[in-house]
Order: C-alpha cells, then sequence, then structure tokens
C-alpha cells in the first residue's frame, strides 16, 4: 500500500475551481423587482421571505430558476429545443455561478382522471412488472395490469412483396390489457339526465337544447339542420324512436351541409368524449355546473372502483392482487413488499421499497396508490414531487421548494426541516420560499424582501443569518418571534351543525356538533382528516360557501377586475356617462387595440428560439383602441382606472362623479383581504400563490350565505399578513357569519372560539376526534400532538 509524501508546510492556494462559491444576481428586474442585486451562497440553504406579494418568487423562480432552465435548454440542438418549451432570458444585468436548477413548486399535479399517484411517481409501474413476473396465475406482460391499456385483438391479410411476387398472409395479434372494459379504466361510470339536455316541449329550432354552447345559430345549427335525420320545428316529444336515437346515440356519420364535408354525431357520445372525458373541476363554471346538474358519476360496478378487468384482479401474490396492493395504505405497503423476498426480481424489489420508505419519511406514507393525482393539495402535490429526489445522487444542484410546509402540521414540519437539511448536506444548494419561521430559524442564509407588496416592494431589505434577521428592523424582523396569546373571553355559539356517521375516506363513523356563529378551527396532522371532515361532511347547501385552494384558472387576458366581475359596473358606468356601449370599455372585445387584439404586447413567434414579446406601438400598451381613451368618467379613461391600485379605485368609487356603489362594494372586499396594492387591471398569471387565495376569497365574500368553510387560508401569508387575516375573520363572525377554518397555523388556533382536534395519527391511524374544545383547554391538556405544540407557541 503506497503512501503520499507531503512536503512543506505552506497550505496550497486554492484550486481556481474553487472559487465559485456564490450565485450572483445583479439587476433583476422581473415583475415588481427594482434591480435587486444579491449574492447567495453555494451548499447552503437560504430562505428568502418577505409578506405576500414582495418578490420573492420573482426572484428565486422566474429569475435564478428560469435562467438555469434555458441555459440547460440552450445545450441540445435546435430540432430539439423545437420540441420544448421556449423561453425568454429573464431582465437581470448579471447572473454568474448558476448551478442545474431542480424545482419542486406547488402546482397541483395533472388533474387527468386517469392520473394516480402510483402513476405520477413510477410505483405502478414497478408494481405492475412485479405481479407480470411473480403473480399466479400469469396473464401477461406488465400492459395487463395497466388500466390504462384496453384488450384488443384482430384478424386480417397483410400484403407483401417476396422473391419478386406479391403474396398474402393471414396475421392475428392480441393485446392483453388491465383497463375494466366498462368505465374505460376511470372507476366511474355516468348516468346522464336527459332532462337537462333539452326541453322535450320545443323543436330544435325553438332552442331546446340547454348544454352550453349548443346554440342553433351557430355551426350546431347547421349540422343539425343539413343532417335531414329529423325536422327541425317537430317537438323533441314527439320523435320517433329512430328519431330520437338519432339525436341522442348516432355514431360519427359524415354528411354535407352547404356544400362542406362534416360530421354529425350524437349528442351523448360527442358529451362523453367533450365534457365527460375531463376532469370536472378544470371545465369552465357554467360547463361545470352543467355536467354536474346533468350528470351523475357512480362506482364502475363491474371493477368496483379499481379501473381494472377481471383478469388483472385475478393474479395474485401471497393473496394479494394489484388493485389491492394499490388500495393499500402506502406505510402497509411498504410492510408487504419488504416482506417479499424473491431473487429473481431483487434489484425492482430494492427500487420499490426504496420509493415507498420514501413516501413514509416525507409524511405521505397516509396516502395510496390508487388517490386520484387531482385531489392532492398543494403542500401534498410539492411533496409527492419530492419523492424523486430523496435518493438521488446527484450533488452541486439547486434544489428550489415553494413554501414546503403548506399544509403541515407543527410536528410535520421537523420532518420536513430535517429533509430540507439532508439535501444541503449532501452538497447541494437549496432555496426556499417561506413564510414560517420555524423553517426560517434553519436557515444558513436569508434574503428578506420588501419593504411592501406589489410596486411597494421589490427591494432586498436584509441579508444575512437569522440573528441579523431577528435583530433587523424589517417587517420580517419585527413579526418574527410574534406569538399569538389565547382570547381571555371566546364566543358564545348560537345553535349547531350536526355531523353524524362521518365514514368519507378515513374516517371512522364521526359524530361531532360543530358550533355555529363562532370562529372554529379544524386541525390536526396532515392526513388525520380534516378535509374529509369540512368538505366531505358538511352538506353543500345554499348557506354553505367553500372557499378551497384550488387554482384560479386565467390567461394573460385575466385580471383582478375581471375575475371578480368588478370590470362589468365599471364598464356600465363608463357607458353611461358618455351615451357609448359597455361593450367598447372590454380589451377583450369592441374596444380592443386592432394592433395588438387587445393584449398591450405584440408577440412574435421565432420558432425554437424564445419568443420576443413588444409593448404594442399603437395603443403604447394601453389596449384599447384611441378612441375609446377619449370617453372618461371622473376626469379618467379606462386604461388609468385598470392601472389602479385597489386602494386609489376604492376611494375614486365611493365619491363624486364615478361614484359606483357596485363596483366600491368589490373593492372594498379586495381591501379587506389585504389586496389593497394590487392594481386592477394586474394580469393574474403574476400574482403569487397567497394573492391568488385572497383573491378567490374576496369574490366569494360577496356571496349570501350564513356558514364560510375556508381551506387553509394562511397559505402564502407572512407572519405580518396573518394579523390581518385574524381581523378579518373576525369581522366575519361579528357580522353574524359562521366561519370554519381548516388550519395548521397556530396563531389561527391561539384566536379560535373552538378547536377541534382529529388524530392522533394519520391515515388509518387518524380519522377520529381526539379532542373538542376551546383552545384554553387544548392548551391545558395538553393531551393530543397540537395541544403540546400550541402550548409550547403561546408559552403555557
Amino acid at each position: 500500500m503506497s503512501k503520499v509524501t507531503r512536503t512543506g508546510t505552506q497550505s496550497p492556494e486554492p484550486h481556481a475551481a474553487d472559487v465559485h462559491d456564490l450565485i450572483r444576481v445583479h439587476g433583476a428586474r422581473v415583475n415588481n423587482l427594482k434591480d435587486v442585486s444579491v449574492e447567495i451562497p453555494k451548499r447552503r440553504l437560504t430562505v428568502f421571505t418577505g409578506v405576500s406579494g414582495s418578490g420573492k418568487s420573482s426572484l428565486v423562480f422566474d429569475t435564478i430558476a428560469a435562467e438555469s432552465q434555458r441555459l440547460i435548454n440552450e445545450t441540445y440542438s435546435a430540432f430539439v429545443q423545437g420540441f420544448m418549451p421556449t423561453l425568454a432570458r429573464p431582465e437581470v444585468d448579471v447572473l454568474d455561478g448558476l448551478t442545474t436548477v431542480i424545482t419542486v413548486d406547488q402546482q397541483r399535479m395533472g388533474s387527468d382522471p386517469r392520473s394516480t399517484v402510483g402513476t405520477a411517481t413510477d410505483a405502478n409501474a414497478m408494481l405492475r412488472i412485479l405481479f407480470s413476473r411473480l403473480g399466479k396465475p400469469h396473464i401477461g406482460s406488465p400492459k395487463a395490469f395497466s388500466f390504462n391499456v384496453a384488450s384488443i385483438s384482430g384478424a386480417g391479410a397483410v400484403t407483401m412483396e417476396r422473391g419478386g411476387q406479391t403474396v398474402q398472409e393471414k396475421r392475428t395479434f392480441s393485446i392483453t390489457g388491465g383497463m375494466c372494459p366498462r368505465c374505460e379504466g376511470r372507476g366511474s361510470v355516468n348516468d346522464i339526465d336527459l332532462t337537462a339536455l333539452y326541453d322535450d316541449t320545443k323543436s330544435l329550432g325553438e332552442g331546446a337544447l340547454t348544454i352550453p354552447g349548443y346554440t342553433m345559430d351557430g355551426w350546431y345549427g347547421r349540422i343539425f339542420s343539413g343532417s335531414g335525420f329529423f325536422d327541425m320545428d317537430k317537438p323533441i316529444r314527439k320523435y320517433t324512436k329512430r328519431e330520437l336515437s338519432d339525436l341522442l346515440h348516432k355514431e360519427p356519420t359524415k354528411i354535407k351541409v352547404e356544400g362542406i364535408n362534416l360530421t354529425y354525431e350524437g349528442i351523448i357520445p360527442k358529451l362523453q368524449k367533450s365534457m365527460l372525458s375531463k376532469d370536472v373541476e378544470a371545465l369552465q363554471p357554467h360547463v361545470r355546473a352543467f355536467v354536474k346538474r346533468a350528470v351523475t358519476f357512480t362506482v364502475c360496478p363491474d371493477c368496483e372502483g379499481t379501473r381494472l378487468s377481471a383478469g388483472a384482479r385475478s393474479s395474485k401474490i401471497k393473496k394479494i392482487s394489484i388493485a389491492d396492493a394499490c388500495a393499500m395504505q402506502i406505510s402497509d405497503l411498504a410492510e408487504w413488499v419488504r416482506d417479499l423476498d424473491e431473487p429473481s426480481v431483487a434489484p425492482l424489489l430494492a427500487t420499490l421499497r426504496q420509493t415507498l420508505d420514501s413516501f413514509v419519511e416525507i409524511g405521505l406514507g397516509y396516502l395510496s396508490l390508487d388517490r386520484p393525482s387531482g385531489t392532492l393539495s398543494g403542500g401534498e402535490a410539492q411533496r409527492v414531487k419530492m419523492i424523486r429526489h430523496l435518493g438521488s445522487s446527484l450533488t452541486d444542484v439547486t434544489y428550489v421548494f415553494d413554501e414546503p410546509t403548506v399544509g403541515l402540521h407543527p410536528h410535520d414540519i421537523q420532518q420536513m426541516n430535517r429533509l430540507l437539511l439532508r439535501l444541503r448536506d449532501k452538497g447541494n444548494t437549496v432555496l426556499v420560499v417561506e413564510h414560517k419561521p420555524e423553517t426560517i430559524a434553519i436557515a444558513d442564509h436569508v434574503v428578506d424582501l420588501g419593504p411592501g407588496a406589489g410596486q411597494g416592494g421589490g427591494t432586498i431589505c436584509f441579508e444575512g443569518t437569522v440573528e441579523g434577521l431577528r435583530a433587523g428592523d424589517t417587517i420580517t424582523g419585527r413579526h418574527f418571534g410574534d406569538r399569538a396569546r389565547l382570547k381571555e373571553k371566546v364566543r358564545e355559539p348560537h345553535g349547531t351543525l350536526e355531523i353524524r356517521g362521518a365514514k368519507t375516506h378515513n374516517l371512522r363513523g364521526v359524530d361531532v356538533d360543530v358550533p355555529l356563529g363562532v370562529l372554529v378551527v379544524v386541525t390536526g396532522v396532515a392526513g388525520s382528516g380534516k378535509s374529509s371532515l369540512v368538505h366531505g361532511s358538511i352538506p353543500a347547501s345554499e348557506g354553505v360557501i367553500s372557499v378551497d385552494q384550488g387554482a384560479i384558472r386565467g390567461s394573460r387576458r385575466s385580471n383582478p377586475a375581471t375575475y371578480t366581475g368588478l370590470l362589468d359596473p365599471i364598464r356600465k358606468a363608463f357607458a353611461k356617462a358618455n351615451g357609448v356601449k359597455p361593450a367598447l370599455f372590454s380589451a377583450n372585445s369592441e374596444g380592443a387595440c386592432p394592433g395588438c387584439n387587445g393584449a398591450g404586447v405584440v408577440y412574435t413567434d421565432l420558432a425554437m428560439m424564445a419568443g420576443v414579446s413588444t409593448t404594442c406601438e399603437e395603443c403604447e400598451g394601453k389596449r384599447f383602441h384611441a378612441s375609446v381613451l377619449e370617453h372618461h368618467l371622473g376626469g379618467r379613461d379606462i386604461s388609468e382606472v385598470l392601472a389602479m391600485p385597489v386602494t386609489e379605485a376604492t376611494e375614486f368609487f365611493g365619491a363624486g362623479e364615478a361614484r359606483t356603489p357596485a363596483a366600491h362594494r368589490i373593492l372594498e372586499r379586495l381591501a379587506d383581504v389585504g389586496l389593497g396594492y394590487v392594481s386592477l387591471g394586474q394580469p393574474l398569471t403574476t400574482l403569487s400563490g397567497g394573492e391568488r387565495q385572497r383573491l378567490k376569497l374576496a369574490t366569494h365574500m360577496g356571496e349570501k350565505g350564513g356558514v364560510y368553510v375556508l381551506d387553509e387560508p394562511t397559505a402564502g401569508l407572512h407572519l405580518a399578513d396573518v394579523e390581518q387575516l385574524l381581523g378579518l375573520l373576525d369581522r366575519l363572525v361579528d357580522s353574524g357569519k359562521s366561519v370554519i377554518v381548516v388550519e395548521h397555523h397556530q396563531a389561527v388556533m391561539a384566536h379560535a372560539d373552538w378547536i377541534i382536534d382529529l388524530g392522533p395519527g394519520a391515515g388509518h391511524d387518524g380519522g377520529r376526534i381526539v379532542f373538542e374544545g376551546t383552545p384554553a383547554a387544548l392548551v391545558e391538556g395538553r393531551a393530543t400532538l397540537t395541544g403540546e405544540h400550541l402550548a409550547t407557541y403561546v408559552g403555557a
């Protein structure tokens, strides 16, 4: 064995490659960033904090992560880049020292009805191979266990050239898939209420069809009248069996209308393809309302909701089928896989065990692989995406996380912190956008943005250690040690909402009386059954308004004014004041600038290179036709009104010539939820996650209802903003409303009048009420995990 002999006592000069220890950002101007310059240490955990809308995501995701991804994409050939999303270079002067970025954000996972936790994490793929090798009886390849592959077979003659002659041979083929033939792998079947499709007292010509978009003055009318299958002036109730069958069920048939080749198809198969094959929640609101009214979804009676064919369910390993394995809680499935000892598939078993153990380690052991991925919360989706990175051997990469503690109980946050530190200790740079003080406390480096939100933010207020942040005079530093106190006196309820025998998901026949007229917080560890109890058991009657964490859908043409309905009274006020049509004051309608079609910018597509957007020269980015801007209300044109922040617009429409009560009411609600700094015409695509949820809350506050159900309203909120939220919740309760909040934030728990705590664990270890009473009683008893953490928080 040879030994290295060192000579000399002088330590060598550092190698040139070892001096690149910083990610340098200079002159960042993305969204509201104001020439931001910052140096971020590599191989350390850096937390970015600041009030919601201060520019954290603009710096981390839209600048650092976006430029890293763009540079990686540029390493591919032009041909390959043509198939990839084209990214423009962020507006920044210098970006130095970047490494490969892996982004783990809170974007909801695909809501395709065929997507499950198992398919999204490759766990299903491994299980399918396992059952195709070890399952008894053997039924086929891994495809035979896939609910996305249908069984098909065929036979026919093929023509080929052989030895200078044309010969025909008979060929047969068959593919054995695992898809249930009745529900086509969806797990549910639908029953359509025909009375919701048409009014049988009317004819088609009189507008009998009540399906959204099926009007007789467009192409549908031409197709129906040109098909010749029925009389357009005959009431549907007088149709013969043949005519009714043609209207509802006819297979696609080629027809010619006014010299144009078209295809006629019955209403029901057309609805199946256009509306019912998609995730219901992803549809437009009016279409979603129609589907919920017209269609009843029930569990498929053939596969009992497993999505799999009888053949796939018949093959078993140790009396367990693949359907049973996917329905198991993942922590139990991990134990079952650990007991399998088969040398022929040892590498597969080792990888599957590692994947399933990662679920348990990250706090998602309560899920099952057959859980539809569209039903996961934002926090759960983010943790599912983390799974593939936990066992990775990669080092010197940059991991970017967007509030990884969202949806986590204080008990679970400690586990998440350990995972973040583990990624850092492997030699990676970890950048975290976060508000929770428990996670900010473990940072090696803190970057605090602000001081305000929107145009009031976009600057670096502090850069340094956690101790320096505590001592600093920034909003985050001042609120870092905030602790809400328990109420001295709680409100008295004026009634109860009875829930009896709740069994949704993991609930075990829960009976509970939810007090009305007070602030109720439903809490418990992640997966304990909170959402199942609140959303699955509280009847969605007219008096219940539910504000969930579902994403706001909207294009760059959507803004707070269009989303909240604020633009309608504003357009009418402008039209009335100027004696013209309201449509003129819409950038998506008659008032649009002809040069940019109301977008304000002109997009130039450069094929495989990033497209270029330039401000429209004709309207100078104002989006409206020049003649529209000559009309004024209160001395302002429509583009100036849309540029106003909410606080200024509230004053503008509250008094004087521009007084518009309908607009003023909506603006007051936007101000109440803390969005006073957002301009009316700001594109929804530029709003942060916390801002979008508060926008949704403001919209629902205008609805008439006595019970508000809120799902983690503190998500994306800074410590300082939580105080404002508590004030809003108090105002709602004091105005006679009942507020039920699913929440983990201890400040909200301490402020509650009544707490319902579920647990004691997650999945099949939860689903029970472990405490109900006042926060003071919970702290005094310390009998649950929530009680222990809340007692520590309030210093009891």
